[in-house]
């Protein structure tokens, strides 16, 4: 069993349940009153986000989670398609709105790992994480116009899978630039046009 003491960013507990992750937590302590902890949580089933608060007495049942290998391969009707590494066969999918953000930051072929609670001998996948930097062709970028550094030298650009997003103006369409898929900001670029 777990305490309020023990959730942390990326904990995986069990709400009612569900598998829930957890996003962020504050402690918070209120005079002479008693603390408590207040969490951001993602329900790994449905991808819906919400903010939970717990109090001492509070205990949670760590979920039973196996990390399977597994690759991207395709959006098609509202649906996202994966296969797992190394077994073609084993093929699954997601609706897009059960994985949230990060939908947009998939690519084909893109390696992912997908996340099985494990509740008898087969587990159920439930969700799918990507890595947190990952390297896209830039697909349309504005030109860069000189002295163009009122907004602090950034512009938005369209990379591969359709994401936008802020880049200095030194980047060109086809250069290569990594970004961290969790903040979706850009990182570094990787390869110039």
């Amino acid at each position: 069993m777990l305490t309020i003491n023990d959730l942390k960013n990326g904990s995986l507990i069990m709400i009612d349940s569900d598998p829930y992750i957890v996003m962020s937590v504050l402690h918070q302590h209120i005079g002479r009153g008693g603390s408590n902890v207040q969490t951001k949580v993602r329900n790994l089933r449905t991808g819906r986000v919400f903010e939970k608060n717990f109090k001492p007495a509070d205990e949670f049942v760590e979920a039973e989670i196996e990390k399977m290998p597994s690759r991207f391969l395709y959006k098609s009707r509202g649906e996202v398609w994966f296969d797992e590494v190394g077994n073609p066969r084993h093929r699954f999918s997601f609706k897009e709105e059960s994985l949230g953000e990060p939908v947009v930051y998939l690519k084909p072929n893109m390696e992912v790992t997908a996340i099985k609670l494990m509740s008898g001998e087969e587990g159920e996948i439930l969700n799918v994480e990507l890595p947190i930097k990952a390297d896209y062709k830039v697909i349309e970028a504005p030109p860069s116009i000189r002295g163009n550094t009122a907004q602090g030298g950034t512009k938005t650009a369209i990379i591969e899978g359709g994401a936008s997003v802020n880049v200095p103006l030194f980047i060109n369409q086809d250069d290569v630039i990594r970004i961290n898929t969790q903040t979706g900001e850009y990182v570094e670029r990787v390869e110039k046009a």
